[in-house]
């Protein structure tokens, strides 16, 4: 059966889960983990959790999900040390150099990769089976047909959300709440910006970003089959009794392999949702009715207080065991007591004396076994052996039936020997003394004019799409003796392969040999085409230890995360050459549903459509491959008159990314950053370079 996976973000919510039906549960403790708001626990109620969880044959996954410093990551080593001690089943990362650490420290403790990875393609699963891990959780946004071919070709376990909220921005590359708030989702703080409203023509009168809550509820039989091997619940900033809630009604639909009811469903209406659920992600119906707001409503108060008494009441889960008794005349009673892992537990007691009235029957004494109530357990069978006419006393079959179920309770509680070492960051590489070189990105072939290739970037980074499809921009590129590199879709799931690869194909035929990936699926789809593949900053690179690791996968340089500062971009090891982003509106977000189309009821994609926000900020809204959209910032970084501050980092490029200037525009940005000029733009930002991110 399909395991499912409750969150946790208190001791009562794990009770609440447990208690409930979930076959496991998920939590965090500590600053390293993608819900920092929730109460979170402290190492000892972890190790309480753990305990309690693991003598009810619940799992327990820590949540490890953050991209974490330099500095973190000793911290983190500590962390992830004492959950393997304590048992933890599983640890979920986001970060690579997390996942590298792990690998070191505590090598035999299991690693999930988390949807914060952007993992939404059969390569990307691919490459973290390489790395390690043994299972996946997919982006939120894939379709069942997605899912599913995954599923029928994963090497490892595949885990998909069933039931919670949704983010407007694929799983794992939204920046929108770090770039206007300082709060990044990257580190478990983001301020939910989507949620607020916005609009069009000045006017921020609509909530064009905020989706309703995901439920799969009429899905699970069609999970199964596809394969998948656990079911995800989201909700650890929920309280417990909606984790009671949630969790029974799933349970239960599981165990009596069938849907959730109307009835069900619309007690998970109750407990929350935005203005209703949405499939449309997974049946591919991606239109206006995915969207909703929070309304304002009373809490269920009732249906709450009958959930919180479910799960205080007692041992509402009851793990089945076989029970063993053996009587023997002149030797002591024994009992022992095994469960479905295999734990077997034994006891001996008093030896019994020849019975002077009634004798112990065999009956009498599997009737005394299976009395587990109020115990974790359910006795399936009993089986007991009684030799001769024997007595034994009631309280001392009793004493038998609870010290050897303490016993397997011991065993069940007690943790894995799990091996530790300590973990070294290793060497460090000094940094280089030259400035960094100049590398371009441009959003369409029409930007690359004669005047910036006169300027000779080190390289131009061209949109596949584009480059295919207007392979003269490639040819007058290499006739001014300026290297090209194919820059890969943000996204592009395995439906969407074939297109990506022949537009590659093309590229390559006209002599390009380099690729920019930002997903773990294109780091693989562009060297098994046989380019040389440079990391772009979707892959997260916030540590030595990332870029150790994409090193191993034999990249040949990394855009390192927008989301440092100066000072901590400085004292990354820099195993690879090292890009960062010097100039352009930074991604706010990448959308598999089309806002514009949502608003209009039409596609206007090539034009540059501005969402407004509360305060009368214009975001552009543009065309992404795939027929998606990207939110970009509305202010442009720009560093060119402060060149002093980020020459001295080490770096081997600075990125110019140009989206929506015009030819004159980035030609005019080019010359102002290599010293000519005096172009600056009316509207500017320094980035979060200068500015702690939370």
């Amino acid at each position: 059966m399909m395991e499912l996976l409750a969150p946790a973000g208190s001791m009562e919510a794990v009770t609440a889960a447990v208690q409930s039906g979930a076959d496991a549960v998920y939590f965090g403790y500590g600053d390293f983990n993608a819900r920092r708001g929730a109460k979170n626990f402290t190492r000892d109620e972890a190790a309480a959790a753990v305990s309690y969880c693991h003598l009810r044959g619940c799992k327990v996954n820590l949540t490890l999900n953050t991209l974490l410093t330099d500095r973190e990551l000793p911290a983190a080593a500590e962390v992830a040390a004492h959950a393997s001690d304590i048992g933890i089943d599983a640890v979920i990362v986001q970060d690579l150099g997390a996942a590298r650490m792990l690998r070191q420290s505590v090598p035999e403790l299991p690693i999930h990769g988390s949807t914060q990875m952007s993992v939404h393609s059969l390569d990307g699963v691919k490459l973290c089976a390489g790395l390690g891990m043994t299972r996946v959780v997919l982006g939120r946004e894939l379709s069942q047909d997605q899912i599913a071919y995954i599923c029928q070709n994963s090497p490892i376990e595949i885990e998909v959300f069933g039931h919670g909220a949704l983010c407007m921005c694929w799983s794992g590359q939204c920046f929108f709440s770090s770039v206007i708030g300082g709060r990044s989702g990257n580190r478990g703080m983001c301020a939910q910006p989507c949620r607020l409203n916005y609009g069009w023509n000045g006017k921020a009168n609509e909530y064009p970003l905020s989706l309703k809550d995901l439920s799969l509820a009429g899905h699970l039989k069609q999970l199964q089959d596809m394969g998948v091997a656990c079911l995800k619940l989201e909700g650890r900033m929920k309280r417990p009794e909606y984790v009671a809630v949630v969790t029974g009604i799933y349970a239960r639909a599981l165990k009596e392999n069938r849907e959730p009811t109307p009835e069900e469903v619309e007690t998970l209406r109750q407990v929350f949702s935005r203005q209703g659920f949405t499939d449309g992600y997974f049946t591919g119906q991606k239109g206006p009715d995915m969207f909703g707001t929070r309304q304002e409503e009373k809490d269920p108060r009732e249906l709450y207080a009958q959930a919180r008494s479910a799960y205080e009441s007692g041992e509402n889960r009851k793990e089945p065991i076989r029970m063993y008794a053996l009587i023997q005349p002149g030797q002591p009673a024994q009992a022992a007591a095994e469960d479905r892992l295999g734990n077997v537990a034994r006891v001996e007691g008093p030896v019994p004396e020849e019975a002077r009235n009634v004798p112990l029957t065999r009956e009498k004494v599997e009737g005394q076994l299976q009395r587990t109530g109020g115990t974790p357990y359910a006795c399936e069978k009993a089986t007991a052996k009684v030799d001769g006419s024997l007595s034994l006393p009631l309280s001392a079959l009793n004493d038998l039936r609870r010290r050897v179920l303490e016993e397997l309770s011991r065993q069940r509680q007690t943790p894995p020997q799990r091996r530790r070492e300590p973990f070294q960051p290793g060497v460090r590489y000094e940094n280089q003394k030259e400035p960094p070189v100049y590398t371009v990105s441009v959003r369409t072939a029409g930007q690359v004019s004669g005047d910036l290739l006169k300027l000779r970037p080190a390289l131009l980074y061209l949109p596949v799409g584009e480059g295919a499809a207007h392979p003269d921009t490639v040819r007058r590129c290499q006739d001014a003796g300026v290297a090209v590199a194919a820059l890969l879709p943000r996204i592009c799931t395995d439906r969407e392969l074939p297109q990506l690869e022949q537009e590659l194909v093309a590229m390559r035929e006209l002599g390009v040999a380099e690729a920019l990936a930002g997903t773990w699926g294109g780091v693989q789809r562009a060297g098994r085409l046989g380019f040389q593949v440079r990391g772009d900053y979707g892959l997260g690179v916030y540590n030595s230890q990332t870029m150790k690791e994409l090193k191993r996968l034999g990249l040949l340089s990394a855009t390192i995360s927008f989301e440092l500062k100066f000072p901590q971009i400085r004292d990354i090891s820099k195993t690879l050459p090292t890009e960062f982003i010097a100039y352009g509106r930074l991604p706010l977000m990448i959308t598999e549903t089309c806002i514009i189309y949502n608003h209009c009821g039409r596609h206007t994609c090539e034009n540059v459509n501005l969402l407004t926000d509360r305060k009368g900020e214009r975001f552009p809204v543009v065309k992404a491959w795939g027929c998606r959209n990207e939110l970009l910032n509305a202010k442009k970084v720009f560093l060119a008159d402060k060149r002093k501050d980020w020459q001295r980092l080490g770096l081997w490029g600075a990125r110019l990314m140009f989206t929506t200037e015009n030819p004159l525009e980035c030609v005019r940005v080019l010359e102002r950053y290599q010293g000519q000029g005096r172009y600056q733009p009316n509207d500017l930002t320094r980035g979060l370079y200068y500015r702690d991110v939370e």
